[in-house]
Formats: structure tokens, sequence, C-alpha cells
């Protein structure tokens, strides 16, 4: 039996359920694999066993959020897979460059209890930093192989900041592999100095059960009522899954609104910037029009997005989104930003819309849909080959890889 162990900071639990969700779906695919195996031939030794360590940050006042993150249990079972929560000291905004050692400190003896039961034959980072600095002190110490993943926004930031680019291209250089979620998030990795002969990409995985196209009778009015939004049928309705922060762009989806007739716009996602939104939609009057909905249930999500006509993301970086892929599996075109991310997804008019990231072309993108929709299964036709199964198998084979290299 295989057995990896993740580190991920960003992950669901009970008072963040959608947070770093398809983290979870990734690794739950993964180990889904394992338990068909044994229920389908007796053995599971070919396959991998996951065990989760989802480290909490708590400040030394906890108050609010941190309130029900501090209650939270420190070892549960969640989707089949075991995840570990143990605490350490975070302090908001200041505390970044010391995270990854508060990390190691906090993890590695917990990974040495996890490895004298059950042995470990990888460690995994499900993001850069601070994640892979703290995996990787973790793996030269227990001498175990190591895999760690970008996702985009980890690269993009992190990667600005002199301590932290540091840290990240020593834990890349002691990485037996590493995982891209884009092509274009590959080549940014290059770019910094990472080894780009020990990269694989890596995209995302879909519910595809979930995110389909929904033609529902009066889906809007029903959508309405649960959101307590008005949605009128003649209206066009816009969809932005995210983060609220400056980085995802709702500020300029808010500003485009004035140039689309009668929209309205669904918010999905809760951040710091969610009281400088509402400010700037009632300060250009379209405080009725703006509505923020919070972290949506997951199945919510999709008939938001099936009774959507666009979803709208002007993001300033990204690798490849999860919001792109499960609108345009509902059959729900994208306008976003024209970065390199997204031009691996959105590949012709069929599909939506790359824009430049101000208010007057984000509006001049969704008013071109609107004056030429596409069909949705031209749409949803775009997402065809993304799966959690198949995200799963290539993960799979990434760890096999690192096993197969002579340590």
């Amino acid at each position: 039996m295989k057995h990896v162990v993740s580190l991920s900071t960003l992950y669901p639990n009970p008072a963040q359920p959608r947070r770093g969700a398809y983290v979870a779906r990734s690794l739950e695919a993964l180990a889904r694999r394992h338990r068909r195996a044994i229920s389908q031939s007796g053995s599971g030794d070919d396959e991998w066993r996951v065990t989760v360590i989802n480290p909490i940050g708590i400040p030394p006042v906890a108050l609010g959020q941190y309130r029900d993150l501090a209650q939270l249990p420190e070892t549960s079972e969640e989707g089949g897979i075991t995840v570990h929560r143990p605490r350490y000291t975070l302090i908001p905004k200041v505390g970044a460059r010391r995270d990854p050692r508060a990390l190691a400190k906090i993890t590695q003896p917990l990974i040495e209890q996890i490895h004298a039961e059950v042995p470990v034959d990888l460690i995994d980072a499900q993001l850069f930093f601070p994640d892979g600095p703290a995996a990787a002190w973790i793996a030269q110490q227990m001498n175990l192989p190591l895999s760690i993943k970008a996702r985009g926004g980890d690269i993009a930031h992190w990667s600005g900041v002199d301590f932290a680019r540091e840290q990240m291209l020593e834990a890349a250089r002691r990485a037996d592999g590493m995982l891209a979620g884009s092509e274009a998030l590959k080549r940014q990795m290059a770019a910094l100095g990472m080894d780009e002969a020990r990269i694989a990409v890596h995209y995302t995985g879909l519910d595809r059960d979930r995110f389909r196209p929904l033609d529902h009778t009066r889906l809007r009015a029903q959508l309405g009522s649960v959101l307590q939004f008005d949605i009128p049928d003649t209206a066009p309705l816009l969809v932005c899954v995210a983060t609220l922060s400056e980085r995802r762009g709702q500020d300029i989806a808010i500003a485009a609104m004035a140039r689309i007739d009668g929209a309205r716009l669904v918010l999905a996602g809760e951040g710091d910037d969610e009281q400088h939104l509402r400010e700037l939609a009632a300060d250009l009057g379209l405080a009725e029009r703006v509505h923020f909905a919070g972290v949506l249930d997951h199945d919510v999500l999709p008939l938001v997005l099936s009774a959507a006509d666009a979803m709208v993301l002007p993001t300033a970086s990204e690798g490849l989104a999860n919001a792109w892929i499960e609108a345009i599996a509902c059959g729900t075109p994208v306008v976003t930003t024209n970065t390199p991310g997204a031009r691996e997804i959105i590949t012709g008019d069929a599909v939506g819309r790359l824009v430049e990231r101000s208010p007057e072309s984000v509006a001049a993108g969704v008013n071109s849909l609107l004056n030429d929709p596409p069909l949705r299964r031209e749409v949803a036709a775009a997402a065809q080959g993304y799966s959690w199964e198949r995200n799963a198998d290539e993960l799979a084979a990434h760890y096999d890889r690192i096993l197969a290299r002579p340590q």
C-alpha cells in the first residue's frame, strides 16, 4: 500500500465548507481509487492511501471566524480521508515570513507519528506557499520524496515577495516533482527559476453530476426566492464566483454593470473586499442590481450558473480557475481577463470572451454575448474532458513517477 501525506492549508472544514473545496475533491477522488481497488480485488497495493494535514492558524486572540476554527476537532474522517488539523499561532497579514517554519514545527511530529503507524511513501504540498517550504523541510528531515503543486494565486502573489520567492525556489529545488494547474502557470514557474523538466501540468477536475446545463422552468424565479433577490426573466443575469478581493476584480464587474442595460449581478463568495464592494455598488446607484450571495451551497451553485447569461471574472491573475470550468460545464459562457491561463479554456466565442481588465471592456464582452448568445450545449462541450476521476488518475501517475525515480 502506497501512502501519501498531503499538507494543505487550503482545505474545507465545517466552519469554511467551500474553502479549497477543489483540493478536497481531488484528494478524495484519489482515495476512492484505493477503496475501489480493495472492493474489486481485495487489494489496494497499487493505489494510494491518502492522509491530509490541514493546519489551522489561530491568532493569539481568537475572535469572529477564528473562534469557530479554534473549536474544530483536531482529527476527523471526511470524504473517506483522515484529516488532521493541528493548530499554530497565526499573525494575520504580517506573520507570513514565519508561517512555513511554524507549519513545519507543528506538523513534523504528527507526520512522524503517522509514519510510525502506517509508513509514508511521499510528502505532498497542495499549495506552493506556505505549504511548499514547510513540506520541503519535513521531507528532507524524514528522507522522503516530495511533490508540490502550484495553483496560480500562490505563484502570482508570493513570487513578488522576496522572502517567499526565495523559500519557494528552495522548496522547488528539493522537490522530486511539481505540478502546475495550467500550461501558463508551468511557464511562470520556469521563468522564476524552477526546473521545468520536473513540472507536470495537472488540470482541475469537475463534478459532472452537479455541473451540467439545467433548464428548469422558472429557474430564475425560484432562485430569486432562495437568494431573496429580484431576478426578472428579461434581465441579463451575471454571476461572479470567487473570493471577494481586489485581485479577482469584482469592483470592475460592478462598474461594468452601468454599461449593461438592466443587468443583475450575483457575487458568490466572501472576502476582505466585501465592504468596499457594497459601498461601490451604492455609490454607483447599483445596490439593487448587485446581490452579495456569500458562499453558495454546492447544490445551489449549479442552479445559479445555469440560470446566468454569463460568468464574469475580471481577475488580475489565475492559474486555471475552477469557476471557469464549472460555469462552462453548466453551459454558461465566461467573460474573463485575457490571461494565459484563461486562453487555455476560452478558446473561441462559443465558450466566452477574453477582455481587458476594465469596466468598459468587461461590459463590451458581456454585451457581445448577450447580442449573440452561444448554444449552451456548445459551451458545455468545452468542459467535456474535465472530471475528478481523470484528475485523480493523473495525480496517481505523477506520484508513481516520483517513486519510480532513484532517490
